[in-house]
């Protein structure tokens, strides 16, 4: 009977939040209800460009469309990613997305721990990896007439190489991918009871194949990242932490690069005289089709920091325990930091820095193996696939904080395959 009273409670207040969203979004026209609706997946630029720089949201917090305020309060230690008073109920919470979740000095410690295995020494070695998954995955589609971009490309690369660095064996790309799918999509809360069972068995998945790796690992230690998580428990990493700590790296790892690549895609075909430019250069201009892809069509839309005092934020009185919502897809928009920000232009020359990957101390640790990826996934597409379009309507991941294609159905015409090596 306990169980069936925290179902029905859990239920009751899932699809009462549905409906509050409905009713303030389409009625009443509150654009952080509308973002959590189609309008929101489908074009959430649109909603947007018609909200303030700064102001407050229907339930008491802010929100900023700002450039300048949203990098200010990712950099200003007076916020934190939760509130004080929530903190002791991390070590129970169940869905744990480690030091993601967590403020100095937990989060110095073990981001210190996860580092390393973004740093600019592993990246270099990385790089033969990555290119020859990358060739290994446009061979198999070289002959298809058409195939879905995300399923057969975008998501088996870096969910490749992040087991790889993981040191997880024989990897299901489809399946790490449906986790990915499930957890990203609960960043902004479970959708349905269904989601919620998805989650949970994820979770349970996950957990099961992470505490299986720490027994091999402790018994064959090897050059992967379990096995520095194994050699620093109870040191620098505690038994409880082990295991969150592998989701975010998993999940974050191959979640960032599948989007990124799938919006980096779409925005091309979307504008054929910036692909065709491209294709004319690959190995010059597939850094900067990725960087502005990550400033047009962010792969996160959104975070938020939580004020640990009262704040005056430029006028602004922001009370202890209030959150700012910082909508990083509206920031890298923002005109008065980025000339016609509406414009996808690989040739943009940047006047600012973009905050895709957030600000201050929790600034993406694995950004630089995200945009490695993307760059050579970017790189050898168009140097092998130049006549690459369209085979049907894009879908998009039913999420307002994680933005990117679920499927995207693509071709080639024959004629322009390239086989060159």
């Amino acid at each position: 009977m306990p169980d069936l009273r925290r179902t029905v409670s859990f239920a009751a207040g899932l699809y009462g939040n549905r409906v509050a969203y409905a009713y303030h979004g389409y009625l009443r026209r509150d654009p952080m209800s509308l973002l959590h609706l189609r309008p929101g997946r489908d074009n959430p630029y649109a909603i947007y460009r018609g909200m303030p720089g700064f102001g407050p949201t229907r339930i008491g917090n802010w929100v900023t469309t700002s450039h300048h305020l949203c990098n200010a309060v990712l950099r200003d230690r007076r916020f934190g990613v939760r509130a004080a008073d929530l903190t002791a109920a991390r070590a129970t919470d169940e869905f744990d997305m480690s030091f993601l979740d967590m403020d100095p000095p937990d989060h110095t410690r073990l981001r210190r721990l996860a580092q390393p295995a973004f740093s600019p020494k592993q990246m270099a070695g990385y790089r033969p990896r990555i290119e020859r998954t990358v060739d290994e995955l446009l061979d198999r589609v070289a002959g298809a007439p058409d195939f879905d971009l995300v399923s057969a490309y975008a998501a088996p690369l870096p969910i490749g190489v992040i087991t790889d660095l993981l040191g997880v064996p024989d990897a299901d790309a489809d399946r790490f991918a449906q986790y990915g799918t499930v957890i990203a999509g609960a960043l902004d809360g479970v959708r349905s009871l269904t989601h919620a069972a998805r989650l949970q068995a994820a979770n349970r998945e996950l957990r099961a194949l992470f505490e299986s790796l720490f027994e091999l690992r402790r018994r064959e230690p090897a050059d992967d990242v379990v096995s520095r998580i194994v050699a620093a428990e109870g040191d620098r990493i505690q038994p409880r932490e082990m295991v969150p700590m592998c989701n975010l790296l998993l999940v974050a790892g191959f979640e960032t690069t599948v989007n990124l690549v799938g919006n980096a895609v779409n925005a091309l075909l979307d504008h054929p005289e910036q692909w065709e430019a491209l294709c004319a250069d690959p190995a010059a201009l597939a850094g900067a089709a990725v960087e502005e892809t990550l400033r047009y069509d962010p792969p996160v839309q959104r975070t938020a920091r939580c004020a640990l005092e009262d704040v005056d934020l430029e006028g602004h009185p922001v009370r202890r325990g209030q959150y700012v919502i910082t909508l990083i897809g509206a920031a890298n928009r923002d005109p008065e930091a980025f000339p016609q920000p509406d414009v996808f232009d690989i040739h943009r020359v940047p006047t600012a820095d973009h905050l895709a990957f957030s600000s201050g101390i929790h600034y993406c640790v694995g950004q630089p193996l995200a945009r490695l990826e993307a760059e050579i996934a970017l790189r050898r597409l168009a140097e092998r696939m130049p006549r690459l379009r369209r085979a049907g309507p894009l879908r998009r991941r039913i999420s307002s904080i994680v933005r990117g294609p679920i499927r995207l159905p693509v071709r080639v015409e024959a004629r322009a395959l390239s086989a060159t090596r």
